[in-house]
């Protein structure tokens, strides 16, 4: 192997047992030392199973993989591999080992056989880096989904690895926990020459990288700088994927007639419509206001939430307030997003909401304390969703999760039986035991085909055998079969490649517009919320922040910022051109955006001020 490169594949190939096609169908490519890799493609796409192939957990079929000089096929090399390349899997808990955070860091720097005192210097680090040292002495399992994610980040970087693999190691972080780890990986790359291969859907964080690899369907489809790889634009959709949001906009605002090169920074991208707007004679000027979407008159499915207290753990040295007086009303027919940091509490929230945690009040045993004279009468949390008051322990809980849907962050938690059609019809069957077979196969056909799926190809396959997007399918197919009135989903998108995505989210709109009265989504994604979302709910710290409509939540940009938030690219965009003078009022999604810019653009010297 070349001292120039610290990685190289020769015509690899990798069948996974009971398949008929390759998942890495003979890829070749090479990495340089101290090179920053990002790696895109579609779900399925065998991204994951090359990271795998690379440190050694999987073995290649045919060809060859050169690691630090090492054959990873050859008896003993892969322990030694596995030492200096470290890997950061999409799902935290495949890595969790200890019971406290700081052994379950410490775990890889001793088993390589760092000293006591090193260990404790990069537990230090490697916390500080992902921001996450106050939660040395926790529990992993008692965390939320993201900061796990920040630990397993974490017990990687205390190795100390010369390459990092990251597969989709931040599709599950807030935008905060995101941009410091990227930040962290950046730094190790430049200051410290670190090897990084970025596998991720994000494809603004594919725009860091020195070169960008393209998979599709176990092969490499293209590969060059990154701006060489979205310069191809609709080549990128035959292969499911998708354009960065800033090319689209430029892309957008070229066929409305101006001339916007391709950039890659919002600030740039902010300056080249202002040099257009100029070439116009428009050096100030306003879009059209901003209108709310209206909704229906109906409250019959309303949630109205009032001093929502909890506390996990309570009486307890692991006690955590998770909820501190929550006062939210969500009208029937919203489509309504929940955004908010890692541990903010926004599962927790959601929970409540087809009671898989009941309110104090609603429990067999609870018995109303008699209040002390002089005393204040207690704060009674309560919950009332259409005709269901949740606080009351006679409440029909049954009823209630028939009709208020959820599925999960890890959809595949939620599937565990032996076939698709078992999985989908286990709900309907556990709450209407009256239904006949014929029903039943009725119904299930009806939900898998609702979510895209071929019924007589997938019924008979176990959910197991399923790739993420069709797992995530089928936990939906699971709730929706019940015909919910409302359904929630908590980070519905996460880990999907971009048409995925897409497809969920046309899929949530198809149900709300067809019979689901309101959807709720917790989302990380902005720009998710912004496209998708009538308001938004903002929770901070167990409180909630703000609710609006996004248009409003996006305006407040500095004080998103201080929460460990971010906005969408579009906000980015209207805060740069107000401080040329331009008054952009959009909803925040790409359409209007661009609507409202070539208002103003074509409006010429009506909207100027010289």
């Amino acid at each position: 192997m070349s001292e120039e490169y610290v990685i190289e594949c020769q015509n690899v190939k990798f069948l996974y047992p009971g398949s008929t096609v390759n998942a890495v169908n003979g890829v070749s490519f090479s990495v340089k030392k101290g090179e920053f890799l990002s790696v895109i493609g579609h779900n399925g796409s065998g991204k994951s199973t090359l990271a795998r192939l690379l440190n050694g957990l999987l073995e290649a079929d045919e060809g060859k993989i050169t690691v630090l000089g090492m054959d990873v096929s050859q008896e003993g090399n892969a322990v030694e591999i596995r030492k200096r390349v470290g890997v950061v899997f999409q799902n935290p808990d495949n890595q969790m080992v200890a019971s406290i955070v700081e052994d379950d860091i410490a775990f890889g720097p001793e088993n390589i056989g760092v000293e006591r005192e090193e260990i404790g210097r990069r537990i230090d680090w490697a916390l500080n880096a992902v921001g996450m040292q106050d939660y040395r002495h926790s529990t992993p399992t008692r965390l939320s989904g993201g900061q796990k994610q920040r630990i397993a980040v974490a017990g990687v970087l205390a190795i100390k690895p010369e390459v990092l693999i990251l597969d989709e190691s931040t599709a599950m972080l807030d935008p905060k926990g995101r941009r410091e780890v990227i930040e962290v990986v950046k730094k190790l790359n430049e200051e410290q020459g670190m090897t990084i291969i970025l596998i991720t859907h994000f494809m603004e964080e594919a725009l860091l990288a020195d070169r960008t690899i393209v998979m599709n369907r176990g092969e490499i489809a293209l590969t060059g700088t990154p701006e060489e790889i979205f310069k191809s634009g609709d080549a990128l959709e035959t292969f499911n994927l998708s354009l960065p949001r800033i090319s689209v906009i430029a892309r957008e605002l070229n066929a409305a007639g101006m001339n916007i090169p391709n950039v890659l920074r919002h600030e740039d991208l902010s300056a080249e419509i202002i040099k257009n707007f100029k070439n116009r004679g428009i050096y100030a000027g306003q879009s059209s206001e901003f209108a709310p979407k209206t909704l229906n008159s109906a409250h019959g499915w309303d949630i109205a939430v009032s001093d929502l207290n909890y506390t996990y753990s309570k009486k307890s040295p692991f006690a955590k307030k998770a909820l501190n007086g929550v006062n939210l009303k969500i009208e029937e027919g919203e489509f309504f997003g929940i955004i908010g940091h890692t541990g903010s509490g926004k599962s927790t929230l959601i929970q409540h909401f087809n009671a898989l945690i009941k309110l104090p009040t609603a429990e067999k045993k609870y018995r109303k304390k008699r209040v002390k004279k002089g005393c204040p009468a207690p704060v009674i949390s309560r919950i009332s969703i259409g005709q269901f008051d949740l606080s009351d322990k006679k409440c029909d809980f049954k009823s209630l999760r028939a009709s208020v849907g959820m599925v999960f962050q890890y959809p595949e938690y939620q599937l565990f039986a032996e076939s698709v059609f078992a999985d989908v019809a286990f709900g309907l069957k556990n709450f209407n035991k009256k239904l006949a077979p014929e029903e039943i196969e009725l119904a299930v056909k009806s939900s898998i085909e609702i979510v895209g799926l071929d019924y007589e190809e997938i019924k008979d396959k176990s959910p197991f055998d399923l790739s993420g997007g069709q797992k995530r399918r089928v936990a939906i197919a699971g709730v929706i079969v019940t015909r919910p009135q409302i359904l929630i989903l908590d980070e519905p998108a996460a880990g999907l490649d971009p048409k995925g995505k897409n497809e969920i989210m046309e899929l949530l709109h198809k149900l709300h517009r067809e019979w689901c009265k309101t959807v709720i989504i917790v989302s990380h994604d902005m720009d998710e919320v912004a496209d998708n979302c009538t308001r938004a709910c903002v929770i901070s710290e167990g409180k909630v922040f703000a609710v609006d409509t996004p248009h409003g939540i996006f305006s407040r940009a500095d004080e998103l910022y201080a929460l460990g938030l971010d906005v969408p690219l579009t906000a980015k965009l209207e805060r740069g051109l107000a401080g040329y003078g331009v008054k952009i009022d959009s909803d925040c999604t790409v359409e209007d955006f661009v609507r409202k810019v070539t208002e103003v653009y074509k409006g010429g010297e009506k909207c100027s001020t010289t």
